[in-house]
């Protein structure tokens, strides 16, 4: 394998000239560069990325920590997106990116900080963390590696926070449903844990009480961001609430459930039941009825991140919080209210 030795006798140079023409130091003679280049190029050689981190004190890597990835969540794909994007800003950018999955019981196990020394990442960006989970606080207090939250809001000195307008969101989806006629508005939501659940809930009261609907505890259930989860609290609504005609659901995944379970009754949507998701899911305009929903853009979310974590890692003085712009997608879940004659 080829050397900065050897790229160094070849071009007549020292190792130390040959390593800043490399790295880009402008006090190397513009000919010098490249020629040294130019033999690095017919040599094929590739750069020992340990040894020049060794060198710079910089491996030009960063984390990617998701909590709890799983198999059922796998129709959501709303991860893979955030991923595309933080791999495509970190490529563009040439920092490499290492994947990690924890959990409550991984974080008691291994700090944040220790996760990051171990596997020599400069910072990290993080997805899925309960608003109770360990690492929430060691981020905020950490000050050795930048990280940046999605969806998480926190404050600290070095923390950035990238998500989108979930209050808003969730009153366009509210909203929609008032004008198509409807007031008994029942909402499926993710667990009280989850930061973008409570957000929601805030967005649905909101908009009910802007209309002058009074705001009911008693119609709004947690779906647990599942599939089945959701299926389950629209059975609960439609046993329950009979009197509802439409659903604010906090997810797309959890909508599949749902209108299983509307399907299971006897019903169907949008005509015995309207149903607004959220998310816009890839699965979103393919199931039938498609979903009306709200479109998070889920690759700019991960590519904001990883601008917003390299912008820390560089020194650079920047808005530490991103917030994205949602969109309403109307398609077949949804209907005017039908009304008795």
């Amino acid at each position: 394998m080829t050397t900065i030795k050897d790229l160094a006798r070849i071009a007549g140079v020292s190792v130390t000239t040959v390593s800043r023409a490399l790295n880009g130091y402008d006090d190397v003679n513009e000919e010098t560069r490249r020629r040294i280049k130019r033999v690095a190029e017919e040599m094929n050689y590739r750069p020992n990325v340990l040894a020049r981190s060794l060198v710079t004190k910089k491996s030009r890597s960063i984390g990617v920590i998701l909590s709890e990835i799983n198999r059922a969540g796998a129709k959501d794909a709303m991860l893979y997106e955030i991923l595309c994007g933080i791999n495509d800003r970190a490529s563009e950018l040439d920092y490499d990116i290492l994947l990690f999955s924890t959990n409550p019981k991984k974080q008691l196990a291994k700090s944040y900080s220790d996760l990051c020394k171990e596997r020599n990442v400069e910072g990290a960006i993080i997805s899925g963390l309960r608003v109770n989970d360990q690492y929430l606080e060691e981020v905020a207090r950490d000050t050795s590696f930048p990280c940046v939250l999605i969806d998480i809001p926190a404050e600290g000195n070095n923390l950035g926070h990238v998500t989108t307008d979930n209050v808003q969101g969730s009153r366009m989806a509210v909203r929609h449903l008032i004008e198509l006629g409807h007031r008994n508005i029942a909402m499926i939501n993710g667990h009280n844990e989850a930061s973008v659940s409570q957000q929601r809930l805030n967005g649905y009261r909101l908009e009910l009480e802007k209309h002058g609907i009074p705001f009911r505890p008693e119609l709004v259930y947690n779906g647990n961001f599942s599939e089945e989860g959701g299926g389950d609290a629209m059975h609960l609504i439609l046993r329950n609430h009979p009197g509802v005609t439409a659903v604010f659901t906090a997810s797309d995944l959890m909508v599949l459930g749902a209108l299983k379970a509307v399907e299971r009754s006897g019903g169907k949507v949008p005509e015995s039941i309207s149903i607004v998701g959220y998310d816009d899911i890839v699965i979103a305009s393919y199931c039938s009825p498609r979903l009306t929903t709200i479109r998070q853009d889920k690759y700019e979310m991960g590519y904001q991140s990883a601008q917003l974590l390299i912008d820390m890692l560089e020194g650079r003085n920047i808005q530490r919080k991103i917030v994205l712009h949602n969109e309403l997608i109307v398609r077949e879940s949804t209907s005017p209210l039908k009304t008795d004659t």
